[in-house]
This record gives C-alpha cells, structure tokens and sequence, in this order.
C-alpha cells in the first residue's frame, strides 16, 4: 500500500469516526422526543394495539432489526409486531430499490391491515422523503394509527407527518449517499433507546435486567437463571427451583424466591401491579 493510499484510509476512517459521534449526539439531543414517544408506545401496547415497524432498503432493515428483537428481549406478542418493508422482508440481501419509489405500494400495504385506531407505526427513512414510506404514513394516519416518524433530515414530510417527530440531525456521511453509516448508527440508537423505553415503561427492565426475557434458548435460560439468582440474592441452584415452579416465567421465579406462595400467588402479585416486578415485591413484603 502506498503512503498516499494509506492516507487516504485514515482520512476516511476518521471522517467515519466523526460521523459516528455525530450521529450518538444527534441521539443525544432528540431523548426527550424519544421518551415522550415511548410513554405513547406503552399506551399503544397495553390498550392490546399493534406495533408496525416499517421503511425502505437501510432504513427499514435498521427498524427490522429492532423489530426482531423485542419478543425475545421483552417477551412481547410478535403476532402484535409488524414489519413492513419496501420489497418485502424475505431477501434482505436483494432489496427491490425500485419498491422505494412506489407509495401506492406502501399505501396499499398498511391498508392490508385494516383499521390501525388502536395501533402503533413507527416509520424510518434517512431523508425522511422515501415515497414507499411517506405512502404507508399517509395510509395509517388516515386510518387512525399514532405514528411515530424518525429521520435524518429536519423539516422532511415524515416529520411534518408524524403523530411523534424525532429528528436525528446526524449531518453529512463520510461516503456520500450511504446512509447505513452514520445516520444508520443514530437510526440503530434511537429505535434502541425506544423499545428499550418501552419495556420500561411495561415493567419488563428492573434493575437493568430483562425480567420479560423469553428464555427458549440455552443462552437465554442461562440469562434467566442468572437474573433470578442477582435479583432474589440466592445460589443458583435456588434460582433453579424457583424458575422450574414458576415455569421459566422470571419475574414469577423471582417472586417466589423472596416468598410467594407458588406461581398462582407470584401472578396475582404481579397483576395487581401492572406486571412492573418492583411494586409486586414491595406488596409481598408487606
């Protein structure tokens, strides 16, 4: 490699690594945005409304991604969480660039699932312009839906169409046109400190513990061990027991651990408290 080649690799990688920090900064400065259309979100799911998640080549994979995770992380209904993306979201490797253009397309798709009164549309798009998503937006707010837009451009249609705007102003990438990069870096943060926000706001995060997790893996089943054991202060082979009465279920596993009578008596406890394990621990306490 030349000096000039290498060169100009620290150039890029330091314009990228500029980016970057731009792009959690921008974050930074739209939280309050972020947490207001959160509390809205937890509205939206306890009310037993859906959660569509949709967008266009990087943005929509970005909010695929997140997505993808919140049954797992959060245990949440996945027949309640939607994706739609631009194309379709079976090849994620051949995105139909063309799908983007078309908004009757993305209109037609969100009419496909009817009346959306109840229910939740959380749209991404770096320019906040991709006609496939201004064209879902516009059918689901004709239908009802609270949307909450995310873009990279202030002033874009998304934002002035949005129930709940949130600008992610992440500025210019270090390769032109690839929006992956840093406006994707503050896509992947702020749809992570929203669904996050979320299972706060549903109680399924206590002392920075996933205590909703869905244990269906050897990974996770160790995950949830552990969280029981941390959280009731007590050898693992205690938290065993108590994750085997409760049937896998954490937040009842824990409950039992500090003295609930079974798993009927942890649940009552819990729904008493609206499923937010903090308040049912203080009512078992007395």
């Amino acid at each position: 490699m030349t000096l000039d080649a290498a060169s100009a690799q620290t150039v890029l990688a330091d314009a990228m690594l500029a980016g970057f920090r731009r792009a959690v900064e921008a974050v930074a400065a739209a939280s309050a945005d972020i947490a207001d259309a959160a509390r809205r979100l937890a509205e939206v799911w306890r009310g037993g409304g859906r959660c569509v998640y949709l967008g266009a080549g990087a943005s929509g994979l970005v909010a695929a991604e997140d997505a993808a995770e919140l049954p797992g992380t959060f245990g949440l209904d996945e027949a309640r969480i939607i994706i739609r993306l631009a194309g379709g979201v079976e090849q994620p490797f051949h995105t139909d660039a063309a799908a983007e253009d078309d908004a009757v397309v993305g209109e037609r798709e969100i009419r496909l699932l009817g009346d959306l009164s109840k229910d939740a549309v959380i749209a991404v798009s770096a320019s906040g312009s991709t006609p496939y998503t201004l064209g879902a937006v516009e059918a689901a707010r004709g239908r009802g839906a609270f949307v909450i837009g995310i873009a990279n451009r202030a002033a874009s249609p998304l934002l002035r169409s949005a129930s709940a705007p949130i600008l992610l102003d992440s500025g210019e990438e270090a390769v032109q046109g690839s929006t992956r990069l840093a406006a994707g870096v503050a896509q992947k943060c702020a749809l992570g400190m929203l669904s996050t926000r979320l299972g706060l706001e549903l109680g399924h995060v206590h002392r920075g513990l996933m205590v909703n997790l869905r244990a269906d893996n050897d990974k996770l089943r160790r995950r949830a061990l552990g969280i029981v054991a941390t959280l009731a202060d007590i050898p693992e082979e205690r938290a065993r027991a108590a994750l085997h009465a409760a049937d896998g279920d954490v937040k009842q596993a824990v409950l039992i651990a500090h003295g609930a009578a079974g798993p009927r008596a942890a649940g009552a406890l819990l729904a008493a408290a609206d499923g937010r394990l903090e308040l049912a621990l203080k009512s078992l306490r007395g």
